[in-house]
């Protein structure tokens, strides 16, 4: 079992330097620049051992974005357990700072084709868990009203105002301050 275990931890080795090249690549250079050929030649692996790992480039996406609503999930977490402003100005304040330091990774999440589903049966269990931290700061401010369509309305509304910014189409160093007037339109 020594040797079966050893395979398998080098083609998880493999697998994690993958996809954490082609986010590497994606936040120097655009997701345009992450091929396969491209990868190979960074990872100095052939592309068949690419493929051995990931069927097609939208895997290698997939996978990269399920790492990254990790990653999401985590930051809203410790900004629900933070101190300072109410709870839903913190998440929302987080959700906006991780899609402004990590664009590529957001674009693999929210932008990029994937399969990856919300609200479905077959829903990934990081996607469960940074709509479930979102959703958490939303209950705080719910009411009556149905918390997975609030979250969903404020998701969508930090979405709006992540990529309006990116795109230099908002004032820049304004923020925080449209974040706090998003809240403030939700809560009772």
């Amino acid at each position: 079992m020594a040797i079966e275990d050893r395979r398998q931890r080098e083609r998880t080795a493999r697998r994690r330097l993958i996809t954490e090249t082609a986010r590497s690549l994606a936040e120097r250079e655009g997701w345009d620049a992450v091929t396969t050929r491209r990868l190979s030649t960074e990872i100095e692996y052939s592309q068949p051992v690419l493929y051995k790992h990931f069927g097609s480039m939208e895997d290698i996406v997939e996978a990269v974005a399920l790492d990254g609503f990790g990653e999401l999930a985590e930051a809203l977490r410790t900004a629900r357990g933070g101190s300072g402003a109410d709870e839903l100005t913190r998440v929302a304040a987080a959700f906006s700072e991780f899609a402004a330091k990590n664009p590529a990774l957001y674009d693999a999440m929210f932008i990029r084709s994937t399969r990856l589903r919300f609200a479905a049966d077959d829903t990934p269990a990081p996607l469960v868990r940074a709509f479930g931290e979102l959703r958490g700061a939303v209950a705080t401010i719910a009411g009556a009203r149905d918390v997975d369509t609030l979250t969903e309305v404020i998701w969508a509304a930090l979405h709006g105002l992540t990529m309006l910014s990116r795109g230099d189409r908002l004032r820049p160093g304004h923020d925080a301050e449209r974040i706090e007037l998003l809240v403030a339109q939700f809560r009772p």
